[in-house]
């Protein structure tokens, strides 16, 4: 009895040990603790400020001593910032504990002792104020999202999301918000909205066919005539058109729904399954902020109807704009997936630094020769496919459309997609695009595309 409380009493202290030492961070920044509310009678809530030093939310101090927190950029940064007040939401929930906590230097503190509150420290973040304009200009009025990152480091440069929000006036719509049951305008779709991926699924299926049959895939040829008829499903090519004699790259290229379809009859339906989960749908994301889980339910029971919707993305398949943009990035990067993140670095008002952030591998998911292949096709859409609109720029660039169809609830319509990379033989930038109802990927979400990869190259200018 006396070995088993010792033991016991042991790893009580162990358990306490490892949540003090490797927790603390974790416990200390979820969304859930309100613990660190307190340290308002001690602080003044610290502000969020961009990559390129614009303010992106503040405590501002009246003479009577009343605080308000200002988002200056009001709706643009709504999603991704978040609120203070009503709960928190964005970084303001997850960098809750640091902007509410102070780590000035001793000497700092104590000149400031008179003070009977002092600044809470900085959280800077790897989002950059004017490319994230640029992307919630280039959205306009469409509901939907916009996720840029460095596929590199995954460093997110711009994440928008709408219909959006002003936070600065987050109480007076509060009430109308919560009791509209039809509302989602504070759900931030870049993270969390889950949408039928259409064409640009077509990626992963691409992979699986590559991976399943190797000789399959290199001397694949497909004769569209517009339409691919097997039981009771029927699978159309956008528009009815017939896109004739195809190898693979040019299915890829006018995305052929009927050549996938064929393609997906021919995958085995388990391997595709892992091959997915390996590349994190039906698991969470390698993110600190908060998202949604993305679907994939094919299995050996699944029809031959089901086998073909999959194939080109549609079916029972839903994937968030930040998951298909890590997708994208682990092609543009040779294979290997680093973690998204959001914070850079964190510092006191005086300057002094409290953490900073660095890139962080996630995994390889694909190997090197795998990734310049998909490449290879990916640059095809652009060169003569359905994303040519990107072909006359001073930047070359590789993607994918997409325009998924989805119907509920008597509403049916079409998303439009883009996902894809800039500067092909070396990539800088990620952009996943959808735009709800926007119709074809080539309609919508390209142009939208093209004027955020714009915007990148003048900003380095």
């Amino acid at each position: 009895m006396t070995y088993t409380f010792v033991f016991l009493f042991l790893l009580m202290i162990g358990y306490v040990v490892y949540l003090n030492a490797v927790k603390a961070d974790d416990l200390n920044s979820n969304v859930y603790n309100t613990k660190q509310d307190a340290n308002t009678d001690k602080y003044i809530r610290g502000p969020i400020l961009s990559a390129d030093g614009s303010v992106l939310a503040e405590t501002r101090v009246g003479e009577d001593g009343t605080e308000t927190r200002v988002y200056p950029y009001a709706n643009v940064f709504a999603h991704v910032i978040g609120y203070a007040t009503n709960g928190k939401s964005g970084l303001e929930a997850t960098s809750n504990y640091d902007l509410l906590a102070s780590h000035a230097s001793v000497l700092t503190q104590l000149k400031e002792s008179d003070e009977e509150k002092q600044m809470g420290d900085s959280v800077v973040v790897t989002l950059n104020a004017t490319l994230q304009n640029a992307a919630y200009q280039a959205l306009g009025g469409y509901n939907g999202a916009v996720v840029a990152l460095e596929p590199k480091t995954g460093k997110i440069l711009a994440m928008v999301s709408k219909p959006d929000y002003d936070p600065n006036a987050i109480e007076e719509i509060w009430e109308s918000v919560v009791t509209d049951s039809s509302s989602s305008v504070l759900l931030n779709r870049a993270t969390q909205g889950l949408y039928p991926p259409g064409s640009t699924f077509k990626i992963l299926t691409t992979l699986a066919f590559m991976r399943q049959q190797p000789n399959a895939y290199t001397q694949f040829q497909f004769n569209c005539n517009a339409r691919l008829t097997v039981e009771d499903v029927t699978i159309n090519c956008y528009n009815q058109t017939a896109h004739g004699e195809e190898d693979l790259k040019g299915a890829f290229a006018h995305s052929c729904n009927t050549a996938f379809a064929q393609i997906g009859l021919d995958l085995d339906n388990e391997e595709f399954h892992a091959l997915c989960e390996d590349f994190l749908f039906n698991k969470a994301l390698p993110a600190s902020m908060q998202h949604s889980t993305s679907q994939f339910v094919l299995d050996k029971d699944s029809s031959l109807g089901e086998q073909m919707t999959t194939a080109i993305g549609q079916g029972n398949t839903l994937v968030t704009p930040l998951h298909m943009a890590l997708i994208t990035s682990t092609v543009a990067n040779g294979g290997i997936l680093m973690k998204p993140y959001l914070i850079d670095h964190i510092e006191a008002f005086d300057g002094t630094m409290v953490s900073k952030n660095s890139p962080s591998k996630y995994k390889r998911l694909m190997t090197t020769e795998e990734a310049r292949l998909l490449t290879e096709d990916m640059k095809e859409t652009v060169a003569t496919g359905t994303a040519t609109a990107l072909s006359w720029y001073n930047y070359t660039a590789a993607g994918k459309t997409g325009s998924a169809e989805y119907g509920a609830n008597g509403n049916e319509g079409t998303h439009s997609w883009f996902v894809g990379f800039s500067n092909v033989d070396d990539p800088d930038l990620v952009v996943a695009v959808i735009a709800e109802d926007g119709g074809t990927g080539s309609q919508t979400a390209v142009p939208i595309a093209s004027e955020i990869f714009q915007a990148y190259y003048s900003i380095r200018q």
